[in-house]
């Protein structure tokens, strides 16, 4: 559709051939309204060209050869395109297909040695995460570097150990449970999104409130690129003052489950988890296993703010997750 071409291309910057003419040529492979490319005046009713958006001939049914269009071409030997009468889907067909052996790939536990002693660790299962973890405490955990990957380059900051939490099943759990929604830490904010979409379209609305404010604000996070490998619990973990999810956590009521080198789990609420300035309730050895959105309740109501210099791909000045419960009690509704 329109909506996800210009989704999928916002967090490209463009400073030639600009934003326009990407998307025209991206409309090929979706229906689109031939309003877009030829209108009329609504006095004369003659035809804009869609390049110069300047009157011309080129929409006309029969044009002299010599005559010339505002464009500054003969228009009139060829019929305009319909857009809508280009099938996008006979393009699928000639595109390669992905590379079987990437598909039959059998992931495998990864160590890897960088300049200067850095070490990447993959581990594949959440006890060799754990055992990682416990061995080397100060270790940084990763799943799209998209906030690690900028504190090293712009802050300088040095973490000799990296351990990427990417490929950990149990850390990608994304179940529809009958109280509520179960997201693991490594879950893309991507998938979140479709998730919540598929879930509010499905169950009542009265419980689907917070997934309502969080896929709202997901709109606004970042890029489509960032949101593919950026992840949950790294937002959450980070702590930052203007992370556009954190306040809806809490007032979502979610809660964080919290796990340690022994596999214990630990239960936190959103609210009490951030501690201060990127401070967090996690010990040394913890990790933050998954969160858990409870549908919300009858006369609850969760809605998102964010205000930005700019309404897509910037940072927040302010974030606010807000929440109002009412409750009848004796012929009188309580806030």
């Amino acid at each position: 559709s329109e909506e996800e071409i210009e989704e999928c291309l916002s967090g490209n910057l463009c400073r030639c051939t600009g934003y326009r003419p990407i998307i025209d040529a991206f409309r090929v492979f979706t229906k689109s309204d031939n309003s877009v490319y030829t209108k009329s005046y609504p006095t004369n009713g003659e035809f804009i060209c869609p390049s110069s958006g300047k009157p011309c001939s080129c929409g006309e049914g029969k044009v002299h050869n010599s005559e010339r269009s505002a464009c500054g071409s003969t228009c009139g030997e060829h019929r305009p395109v319909s857009y809508n009468e280009i099938d996008g889907s006979l393009y699928k067909e000639k595109e390669l297909i992905f590379p079987p052996e990437l598909v039959l790939r059998k992931n495998l536990p990864l160590k890897l040695h960088g300049f200067g002693g850095i070490r990447w660790y993959r581990p594949l299962e959440l006890k060799h995460l754990l055992d990682l973890k416990l061995f080397y405490p100060g270790a940084k955990l990763v799943v799209g570097n998209t906030e690690v990957g900028i504190e090293i380059n712009l802050k300088s900051a040095q973490y000799p150990i990296l351990i990427s939490v990417s490929h950990v099943p149990e850390l990608n759990v994304l179940n529809i449970k009958e109280n509520g929604l179960e997201i693991g830490s490594s879950v893309r904010l991507s998938r979140l999104q479709e998730v919540l979409k598929e879930v509010i379209a499905e169950r009542e609305t009265h419980e689907t409130s917070s997934c309502r404010a969080i896929s709202d604000q997901l709109k606004w996070f970042a890029g489509k690129q960032v949101k593919n490998v950026a992840s949950v619990g790294g937002n959450i973990c980070t702590a930052s003052p203007i992370s556009d999810l954190n306040p809806l956590w809490m007032a979502a009521r979610a809660d964080f489950h919290i796990v340690d080198s022994k596999g214990n789990i630990r239960i936190v609420h959103a609210k009490d988890f951030f501690l201060g300035y990127r401070k967090v309730d996690l010990v040394q050895g913890e990790i933050l296993h998954s969160i858990f959105l409870p549908w919300s309740r009858h006369f609850e109501f969760v809605k998102e703010f964010k205000q930005s210099h700019r309404r897509e791909d910037d940072i927040a000045l302010v974030n606010a997750g807000m929440r109002v419960y009412l409750k009848e009690a004796e012929q009188n509704w309580l806030v």
